[in-house]
């Protein structure tokens, strides 16, 4: 298993370079059966925040491994809950 931590703010500014730096990493590591994302630190997000997941997420799926996030904060999983997508994240 492999551990991505989210940083305290994942606005749309910084949402961009974060996809494509864990999309780049999750490309370059060894093959693993799951990826987990830590998004307990989490301070400061708008609903870029759930197009970095889910990008990662369809990533991990093409790699032909799982993704989850664990520790949402719960105003992160209303926002997913609102968008509908929190099955796919998973906590």
């Amino acid at each position: 298993m492999s551990v991505l931590q989210l940083p305290s703010t994942l606005m749309h500014p910084q949402a961009n370079a974060c996809r494509d730096q864990w999309v780049a990493a999750m490309r370059a590591a060894p093959k693993t059966s799951a990826w987990v994302v830590d998004a307990s630190g989490l301070v400061a997000f708008d609903s870029s925040a759930l197009a970095v997941l889910l990008a990662c997420r369809r990533e991990a799926s093409a790699l032909g491994q799982s993704f989850q996030v664990q520790q949402m904060p719960r105003q992160l999983q209303e926002l997913a809950a609102l968008y509908g997508v929190m099955t796919l994240l998973g906590d």
